[in-house]
């Protein structure tokens, strides 16, 4: 059974099963090692294509001999079709094709009596109990018994046909508000992008850098962050050996590895006194850019937390839902410990992404799709960050990126990343500008989501306000609900004395909106 919460509904008005006003079916999959029975001319729909709209067209066909050969079948020109399974479940989708359609999705066919827009935007209202009475573990599942049990008000014909125009005038109206909300996120998130380039470019300050020469050009910021980056390995180093009542031996100072700066040949001319450096040389030797833990194994509640990409949200991370491994096993990987104030890259699947390390993190570690990113105090790491954030190295790292169905950086060519380096004076300004703009787009953003929550609920209290008969109403001279339930049962009855299948006549109503929500 699928009983949805029932509201009171008109005196004109009945309850009554999808199974009471319609037949359904589900479709079938022809046998993958048979060629022939794909790439012909029928449409064959699957559950991923159902998105609240209308299908017009398909990513696979099938054959005649796929179509015989399988569970799959062709349903009309105008059926409503539901997900039951699958990324898309309790989605809804009306045909404009003749179409097959996997064991995924249920198709409902109704009579002329039941408008199918007025079923369309029911099941819409409800999909999330759907979605709940539904079995399954990581996703749910919705079966065709289900959909078939499932509790629907039946309004008169006249009425369900006005209800229908109503909710698309007002949707229409919804929808050319949400689509400007979503214009302008979509135009913030270029000029978040802008603000980030034009600021590591050295244009954001360009007139505060007419009124400001700097003291020292960034060329020589970057000798003196060298020489100390050695001197602090050096110190390191000695300490090591001190610690082991060890002499050093004569030549240990040639280990030091001099880190690699930028390949200029395809780096842009920056601004006067600006320079290119590498990630690495702005990092610290004795805490070099690395990666963590490969294989944390199972989460142990008072173990040492770790990060994983899917941690790093926005510039945070997300602390309170940090796994932990064992204290042995971050032992193994002690060199990718975190200390407040690092920063860390995604460096495999959503590469790019970045994060500054909590106070609350010290100690913790993290896996090998992040990079640990220790960077010298001569620099402000917020800079770098914004470099690292901005359009200059995202598509650096898009550039290095390898892999196939993951695609990830190698720790080579995050060292190798070209940072532009403005006067450290002006690496203060700079930070100063973008906090400002950015604080300015992110309340904007923030209102703009709002704006679109507003729109969900707004949607959602159409549609309620509908099926409780409140949104248009009642005509004394419209035929009651259950005098149409009563003709539809009756006309089933004959068919099943009579040894027919109940037919279906698909109205086609409504077909000129574009989208249904």
């Amino acid at each position: 059974m699928s009983d949805v919460p029932t509201a009171s509904i008109p005196k004109s008005w009945i309850w009554a099963r999808i199974l009471d006003v319609a037949t359904t079916a589900t479709g079938g999959t022809p046998s993958r090692s048979m060629s022939t029975y794909f790439g012909g001319n029928i449409p064959w729909v699957k559950s991923g294509e159902l998105g609240d709209g209308h299908v017009f067209d398909t990513e696979e066909t099938l054959s005649e001999l796929g179509l015989k050969s399988s569970n799959a079948k062709l349903f009309p020109k105008g059926t409503l079709c539901i997900a039951l399974y699958g990324a898309t479940v309790g989605k809804l989708g009306i045909l404009e094709v003749d179409a097959a359609t996997n064991q995924a999705v249920c198709g409902l066919f109704l009579p002329d009596e039941v408008h199918r827009d007025f079923v369309f935007y029911y099941l819409a209202s409800i999909r999330r109990h759907l979605i709940e009475q539904g079995k399954g573990g990581a996703q749910s599942n919705i079966s065709n018994g289900l959909v078939r049990q499932t509790r629907i008000p039946i309004a008169p014909l006249a009425e369900q046909v006005r209800i229908v125009a109503k909710i698309e005038e007002l949707f229409s109206d919804l929808d050319a508000g949400v689509a400007a909300l979503k214009r302008a996120k979509a135009n913030l998130k270029r000029y978040r992008a802008s603000v980030l380039k034009s600021a590591v470019e050295g244009e954001l300050t360009e007139q505060w850098r007419a009124k400001h020469p700097a003291k020292e050009p960034a060329s020589a910021l970057l000798a003196h962050i060298l020489l100390e980056r050695r001197q602090k390995w050096e110190a390191d180093q000695l300490a090591k050996f001190a610690a082991a009542k060890k002499e050093p031996p004569k030549n240990w100072r040639d280990k030091y590895v001099e880190p690699s700066p930028p390949d200029s040949t395809c780096l842009q001319e920056l601004p006067e006194g600006w320079c290119w450096g590498s990630l690495e040389q702005l990092t610290s030797a004795v805490r070099p850019i690395c990666y963590g833990i490969l294989m944390p194994k199972e989460n142990v509640a008072e173990g040492v937390p770790y990060v994983r990409v899917k941690d790093m949200k926005g510039d945070r991370i997300d602390v309170l839902n940090l796994h932990r491994t064992r204290p042995e096993i971050a032992a193994e990987y002690a060199r990718a410990t975190l200390i407040p104030g690092d920063w860390l890259l995604a460096i495999r699947g959503t590469y790019g992404r970045l994060a500054e390390v909590p106070p609350e993190l010290e100690g913790g570690n993290i896996t090998q799709d992040t990079a640990r990113l220790a960077v010298v105090n001569d620099i402000s790491a917020g800079f770098v960050a914004t470099a690292l954030r901005s359009s200059l190295c995202q598509l650096f790292f898009k550039r290095v990126a390898r892999g196939v169905a993951v695609k990830g950086v190698n720790i080579g060519d995050v060292r190798l990343c070209p940072i532009p380096i403005g006067p450290k004076e002006e690496q203060l300004q700079i930070l100063q500008m973008v906090s400002e703009r950015l604080s300015q787009i992110d309340s904007a953003e923030k209102q703009i989501e709002n704006g679109l929550l507003r729109a969900a609920r707004l949607r959602q209290s159409i549609l309620k306000r509908a099926f409780e008969g409140k949104l248009v109403p009642q005509d004394p001279k419209d035929e009651p609900a259950s005098a149409l339930l009563e003709r539809l049962r009756a006309s089933r009855t004959i068919h099943e004395g009579s040894g027919n299948r109940p037919t279906s006549s698909i109205p086609h109503r409504s077909k000129s909106r574009g989208k249904k929500s």
